[in-house]
């Protein structure tokens, strides 16, 4: 396998029909060239339907992905798992994640910041208060994605490992505009 990879998913966010759990792991698993992320790409689908199905007071096989059932959101999923992959990340540590404020539409509606299936995605990792701006700043897709890699030890939330040392900086960024506050994933 060629461990070079470019993805260029540049299409509207206009988003298709749902899909459940099962669609979208059929999806993944018929990448090419993905060993190793396939795994890791679904476990974070995973986490996020049982969080949608308890918001929802439903079991796993019933949950429909509305948004994050979108293709993009798919092709984000793996795409990052693929790009810790490719960086030989050994493991995946994660600073105190910000909270938003204000409200998000999604396809039931209006809803606060967090919304109910990130507020479930967030128990029992560590925040902090976002910047002074409105809106998502964790959406559902990005909370389960990094609760997938960084893991359930506390030790991995919050900080870096002891003895870390930088040996190169990534930047990411998002395609909403906030007003005084850079929208950007940095990856260390």
């Amino acid at each position: 396998d060629d461990p070079g990879c470019t993805m260029d998913h540049g299409h509207s966010h206009g988003h298709g029909p749902s899909r459940d759990l099962d669609a979208i792991k059929r999806l993944i698993k018929s990448g090419s060239g993905l060993s190793g992320c396939r795994k890791q790409a679904v476990k974070a689908f995973e986490l996020l339907a049982r969080a949608e199905a308890e918001t929802h007071g439903t079991s796993v096989e019933n949950v429909h992905f509305h948004e994050v059932g979108a293709i993009d959101s798919i092709i984000d999923t793996v795409g990052c798992c693929l790009a810790v992959k490719l960086l030989g990340a050994a493991e995946v540590h994660c600073s105190p994640l910000p909270w938003g404020s204000g409200t998000v539409r999604t396809a039931h509606g209006l809803l606060p910041v967090p919304a109910p299936a990130t507020l479930r995605l967030l128990q029992g990792v560590p925040t902090r208060p976002g910047p002074p701006v409105e809106g998502e700043l964790c959406t559902p897709t990005g909370v389960a994605l990094v609760r997938s890699l960084v893991g359930s030890d506390p030790a991995r939330w919050g900080r870096p490992p002891q003895g870390f040392t930088a040996t190169s900086v990534g930047l990411g960024a998002g395609t909403k505009d906030f007003k005084g506050h850079p929208n950007v994933l940095r990856v260390v």
